[in-house]
């Protein structure tokens, strides 16, 4: 997730662009530049680090100029420095581009740009983008824009500025935001709304597949044929500080129903065309390594130690590779059984959690070879790991993880999937189920999030609680865990979860009249079970709210309130079951007053031990 900003009128653009990008600048820190059109030649000014550096550099110059583009990136391929910020240009400085997406196969068409004579200054995905306008440009911006959105597979959100065209901006839009905003005899585009609001309110949302087109005094938009579309005028009512939030309440609820985008782009161009296996290009392990495998450590701290313990079942289960999860806090100082049959995986959002970080070092000294989970480009996990699986959810600002979970789940079942196919366990038909579900997971998020108010409900009955109790068994207790420590991280009530089945050992001394409890029973093969476990603690008055899968409406006989998730593929359950947990537990807090974003005592990323 990238910030893009566009400006062309009769202003100095070069102010214009740095103010949205700092608008922006929560959508992706690690670099930033901007290009202006100044006598008769594209002007490039950027840097990696945060808009203060690029500031730093320019030392208060601002280029004339009238017409320019910006960005503030979120790396996902090539890592965060100079020549990687964006934007980029075409071999002759004639065009430059700015871009949030992922182009899925852009390294084909590297490969053949470069096979034309093209010369390539970065790592990104990004710069095929201007070596194809530069190739096809036959003296229309736009006509050559549609023609590359036909070469291109992926997501997009882009902007072109043309010295053979310093009249006009050309932007397209597939996947990725991009919003126009409408001035007198200017005209602005940008990611998001924050971006254009000390300018106008008066704005065009653009769809998947169109084109805008801007001139100083007039804004046109195309469908994909170059058909004119009739935009509706919105006009936004929002003030920044909540424009920033795309009109949410909180960073948290977002990000929450930011999910559905974050699986797509973690799952994007990492399934084969045909559907039928996973490809995992970034895990360069050796053929043998992957097949003499006798063993695989999954080590995390907090919610990413969750999604490795959703980790364990999927990948036993489908590779058939014995799986210990440890707290990254606990693992080097076991002294693990740890040699070059190993496998390593090590999960951090930021890839910069210091225990994580120890953890893989330990690993390496002792000859295992690692695998990074993790969501920031070139962080030091992802530099010290031998292979590396970004998960691409883009920047997560509240503390409490959401979308990191779901796509570090995501990237669990791929990794899974993956070693399933190299060490022949499954066969190809069970292989290729599991994906078609994989990849309806983002739409089913979709329809939970659309349905939520049942949670809003019960949240508001329940909120003043002190004591709140999550059960599941097999991968709904991994999902507990992690239901329980988001209402305890940000609602401050007291949150236990449980294995379903140790009820009787201890944990029914604490149930008594009222008290919420949180059953999970999606798992078709232990739902009798889980039933009986809830007769358990309703026989001691508790109040329980089950969440089921679609299709084991049996529950309902003994739950006193239901929520029903779509039905999938069993191990695929935790990616749909985690979504009303994190819905109600920020409910919770929103009804007790709790500061969502930055609950107290806690850090978005713990850099020390």
């Amino acid at each position: 997730m990238c910030g893009i900003v566009g400006y062309l009128g009769g202003r100095q653009a070069a102010p214009i662009l740095l103010g949205g990008l700092q608008k922006l600048e929560y959508r992706g820190y690690d670099s930033a530049g901007i290009a202006v059109i100044r006598d008769n030649t594209i002007e490039l000014l950027k840097k990696a680090g945060k808009l203060a550096e690029l500031r730093a550099q320019m030392n208060g110059y601002m280029p004339e100029s009238t017409v320019g583009i910006g960005h503030t990136r979120w790396a996902t391929h090539g890592r965060p420095n100079d020549t990687n910020a964006h934007p980029h240009l075409d071999c002759q400085g004639r065009f430059a581009v700015v871009h949030n997406g992922i182009i899925e196969n852009y390294l084909t068409l590297r490969e053949w740009l470069i096979s034309q004579g093209h010369v390539f200054r970065s790592e990104t995905d990004t710069e095929v983008l201007p070596h194809l306008i530069e190739e096809f440009y036959m003296g229309d911006l736009v006509e050559t824009v549609q023609r590359v959105l036909k070469k291109v597979d992926g997501s997009y959100a882009m902007v072109v500025l043309s010295l053979d065209e310093p009249g006009r901006l050309v932007a397209a839009r597939h996947d990725s935001p991009l919003v126009v905003g409408l001035g007198e005899g200017e005209n602005f585009l940008a990611s998001d709304i924050p971006a254009l609001l000390a300018h106008t309110r008066r704005t065009y949302i653009l769809e998947d597949g169109e084109i805008a087109v801007l001139t100083r005094d007039r804004v046109e938009v195309l469908d994909r044929a170059g058909s004119p579309v009739d935009k509706k005028l919105f006009i936004v009512q929002w003030e920044a500080e909540q424009a920033e939030k795309n009109g949410y309440a909180h960073f948290m609820l977002k990000e929450i129903y930011e999910q559905p985008k974050a699986l797509k782009d973690t799952l994007s161009g990492r399934i084969a065309p045909d559907g039928g296996r996973v490809v995992l290009n970034e895990i360069n392990i050796p053929e043998e390594q992957l097949r003499e495998a006798n063993k695989i450590f999954i080590t995390a701290c907090g919610t990413a130690y969750h999604a490795g313990l959703v980790g364990k079942y999927v990948i036993e289960s489908l590779a058939r590779i014995p799986v210990e999860v440890d707290i990254a806090s606990e693992f080097r100082y076991r002294n693990p059984l740890l040699d070059q049959n190993s496998l390593v995986i090590v999960i951090s959002q930021s890839g910069e959690t210091a225990d994580t970080l120890a953890a893989l070092r330990e690993a390496r000294r002792k000859g295992a070879r690692v695998i990074a989970v993790t969501n920031v480009v070139d962080s030091s996990v992802a530099r010290e790991a031998d292979d590396v699986l970004y998960t691409h959810a883009g920047p997560e600002i509240a503390v409490a993880s959401t979308k990191a979970y779901t796509t570090q789940l995501v990237a669990m079942y791929l990794i899974g999937l993956y070693l399933a196919q190299h060490r022949g366990t499954l066969d190809a038909g069970e292989i290729a189920q599991i994906i078609t579900e994989l990849r309806k997971l983002p739409g089913k998020v979709t329809s939970i999030l659309d349905n939520g108010k049942g949670v809003e409900e019960f949240a508001r009955r329940y909120y003043k609680c002190e004591n709140a109790f999550f059960i599941g068994r097999g991968l709904d207790y991994a999902v507990a865990m992690e239901g329980s420590l988001k209402l305890k991280e940000i609602s401050y009530i007291h949150a236990e979860a449980y294995a379903a089945g140790e009820l009787k050992h201890g944990t029914l001394a604490l149930i008594v009249k009222g008290v919420p409890v949180i059953a999970l029973a999606t798992q078709h093969t232990l739902f009798e079970k889980t039933v009986s476990n809830i007769k358990e603690v309703k026989a001691r008055e508790a109040m329980v709210l089950a969440v089921a899968m679609r299709g084991l409406e049996e529950v309902a006989k003994v739950a006193d309130e239901v929520l029903y998730i779509p039905r999938t593929h069993q191990a695929l359950a935790p990616v749909l079951t985690v979504v009303p947990l994190q819905l109600l537990a920020y409910h919770m807090a929103v009804a007790r007053g709790c500061d969502v974003d930055q609950p107290r005592n806690l850090a978005k990323s713990v850099t020390v031990e």
